[in-house]
């Protein structure tokens, strides 16, 4: 990664607390975060910011919106946007049926902060 040129994280995150430590922990890794606590404006970055590398996505969010269904439309908008699941629930996830659930990492919380890093880097890379 250049100097100049960050890569981009939407975080997609109901619970404040955990929105707060992914955010703070990736901007100290030196990403550019960007936060959403909803589909609905998980929706509006992702139509708005012309640059996104990668998405951190729960799976289970207020509204009747699931991380699969706001990653599903993301994928067709920008084919080459990364996406990891976290969840509480990863069940769930492969339970939906969706071909992305087939390559983008699902991780279960709690999980530790290096192994999220460490699957960022791998997606980036």
């Amino acid at each position: 990664m250049s100097e100049d040129a960050q890569d981009v994280v939407l975080i997609v995150e109901d619970d404040p607390s955990i929105l707060m430590v992914l955010s703070a922990y990736l901007s100290g890794e030196g990403y550019r975060v960007l936060q959403a606590e909803n589909g609905e404006q998980a929706f509006e970055i992702l139509a708005s910011k012309p640059h996104l590398d990668l998405m951190v996505t729960d799976f289970r969010l207020p509204g009747g919106i699931s991380g699969v269904q706001i990653a599903e439309p993301a994928l067709k908008l920008r084919p080459d946007l990364k996406v990891i699941f976290i969840s509480g629930y990863p069940a769930e996830i492969r339970e939906t049926g969706s071909p992305i659930t087939l390559t983008a990492p699902i991780l279960a919380k709690p999980f530790d902060l290096d192994t999220l890093q460490e699957q960022i880097q791998k997606l980036l890379a």
